[in-house]
């Protein structure tokens, strides 16, 4: 099943990653279950890097796949695998269905430097996306159906050609050089084969804005759908920018610091990721993705702040 942004209500997406530890998968399995009640475009499932198996990743995956009719999407990273390992992850994921993806080229192990460890034979997630689409071509180039009737002949159809994110990044990769690099990086990916972007979190509106404008006037056709992270705490706010190296939000800081209570904070969270996911989507975004953290009750109630989601289309899907 493709991912579809084109048919309205406003589409939207989430982000969940693979529990630590086998007691936390029911609590997941029971967010998964009202995330996709809600009727999500697809949901994203994170890898952690240098893997040589989908592991608890691809146990999600299946369990999105054979529970809810949601996309599952499958985070594939490159950094440290050989063509080898990559080929065969990938394979691994196809075997199990899983059709869509999202293709990144990963950091190396926190606290090590580039040039302290192989970073394996695919430099880039341009590199990646071209793999994926010849792994599908390799395995399987076309499709036979029967024709009703005539016993014994088939008719030939083209594959499906399998969805392929990347990620975008509105205010510049950490490593890029030059201003322009992640729009140059952004392009590369499309030309490799990309049929979707989603970006990495940012706190204000006009950075996407201004970011999707930079892309179309270089030559980006595809759709650049904005990832939004709800804030609900000053701790998770220094984490949050600690990782993605983003610049202080002060107003988002302030209105934390000041708030005394957690229940409080969460509010000004959904306040503020809401607020920014109207914004993007009067501006032209084709949907909103969220970063879920495992929790839905936060997003859920960012996309009905926002107007997104109605608790009639919660309760039907």
């Amino acid at each position: 099943m493709p991912i579809d942004l084109s048919a309205p209500p406003v589409p939207f997406s989430f982000e969940v990653y693979p529990p630590r530890t086998a007691e936390r998968i029911p609590a997941l399995h029971e967010t998964i279950r009202h995330l996709a009640a809600s009727g999500p475009r697809f949901i994203s499932v994170t890898y952690g890097a240098g893997g040589s198996t989908g592991g608890r990743s691809l146990e999600l995956l299946r369990h999105i796949l054979d529970t809810t009719g949601t996309v599952p999407l499958a985070h594939l990273t490159c950094v440290g695998s050989t063509y080898a390992q990559a080929n065969a992850l990938i394979r691994e994921f196809l075997d199990a269905g899983i059709t869509s993806f999202l293709a990144l080229r990963g950091d190396p192990p926190e606290g090590v430097s580039e040039d302290e460890v192989f970073l394996g034979d695919l430099e880039s997630a341009a590199q990646l996306a071209q793999l994926i689409d010849r792994v599908q071509a390799e395995r399987s180039p076309y499709i036979e159906r029967d024709i009703p009737g005539v016993p014994g002949a088939a008719r030939v159809e083209g594959r499906r050609k399998a969805d392929i994110a990347v990620a975008a990044f509105p205010n510049g990769h950490p490593r890029s050089r030059h201003p322009r690099d992640h729009i140059d990086a952004l392009l590369a990916k499309q030309a490799a084969g990309a049929t979707l972007a989603i970006t990495q979190l940012f706190f204000h509106a006009d950075d996407y804005l201004s970011f999707v404008a930079k892309c179309r006037a270089a030559g980006v056709t595809i759709p650049i759908l904005p990832g939004i992270m709800p804030i609900t705490s000053p701790a998770r706010l220094r984490r949050t920018l600690e990782l993605s190296g983003e610049k202080l939000p002060s107003d988002l800081a302030i209105a934390l610091e000041v708030e005394p209570t957690a229940h409080g904070q969460r509010e000004i969270g959904i306040a503020h990721a809401a607020a920014l996911a109207r914004a993007v989507v009067d501006g032209g975004a084709p949907g909103v993705h969220l970063y879920a953290f495992n929790n839905h009750d936060t997003v859920l109630a960012v996309l009905r702040e926002a107007g997104i989601l109605s608790l009639e289309q919660e309760r039907t899907g």
